[in-house]
């Protein structure tokens, strides 16, 4: 029979530290790759397209989760930081400090990526969607509410359990961002023609501040993302759980 997992207490770094690592990388997350979105993908003949934007929010969980993950653990993402709580990797008088400053990070970055936009004659945050998510008129390719909520359930589910699996003590030491940054790649080539993608509620929230009807369809991937990772949490250690305390994310990207 499987043993209760225990939270590892291996506390290291202080929680100011620890905001300020997810507040680092949820920004670098929403500007680096709502950035690619707005400023990069539609360059005529030069663009980088939908196929560039992936790869550019892969990236950033790349680069990010080797950079500051040793840290905070490297969630950047609210739907995340339940997850695991869920999966029982994260103390759950965490969650709303986490969830509270990738929020934050993901406003900041929007407002600095609307900064640098505006230096465009013409440009118009509103009408350009700048890299929301929707459904309906506001899917890149008109899916209905259905079809994204689908989308996005599945594929933070399938996140959460690449992430999981990547940090487990079975897993080979020191790859895990790499494997979660290509899943978070392949993620957004599956769905940006459906919501955008957005599997992660902060990244979600800041550029809807700024689009036009994009604050009043939010509410879905809040609830979508968060359903997804819930699900993935929670079965997690019963399918593919083993007897071993697992490694808590903040030791992950050790090798």
């Amino acid at each position: 029979m499987l043993r209760r997992h225990r939270v590892p207490n291996v506390e290291t770094h202080t929680m100011f530290q620890r905001l300020a690592a997810e507040f680092l990388g949820t920004f670098v997350l929403v500007f680096g790759g709502c950035g690619a979105a707005v400023l990069a993908a539609g360059v005529p003949d030069v663009g980088i397209g939908f196929l560039g934007v992936s790869l550019a929010f892969g990236l950033t969980v790349v680069t990010m989760a080797y950079a500051v993950g040793h840290v905070s653990g490297g969630h950047f993402n609210p739907a995340i930081t339940l997850g695991v709580a869920l999966a029982r990797r994260f103390r759950w008088a965490d969650v709303l400090p986490y969830v509270v400053t990738q929020v934050v990070a993901s406003v900041v970055a929007a407002v600095t990526l609307l900064a640098v936009a505006n230096g465009k004659d013409g440009f118009d945050a509103g009408s350009s969607g700048f890299a929301s998510n929707g459904y309906g008129d506001l899917s890149p390719e008109g899916y209905s509410l259905l079809a994204v909520v689908i989308v996005e359930v599945v594929l933070t589910a399938v996140f959460l359990f690449v992430i999981l699996g990547s940090t487990d003590t079975r897993a080979p030491k020191g790859f895990a961002p790499i494997a979660i940054g290509l899943s978070l790649t392949l993620i957004h080539l599956v769905s940006i023609p459906v919501s955008n993608t957005s599997v992660n509620p902060a990244r979600s929230t800041g550029p809807a501040l700024f689009a036009d009807g994009a604050l009043a369809q939010l509410w879905v991937f809040w609830v979508a993302p968060l359903a997804g990772a819930a699900i993935a949490g929670a079965v997690y250690a019963f399918l593919l759980g083993h007897d071993e305390t697992p490694v808590p994310l903040s030791e992950a990207t050790e090798a």
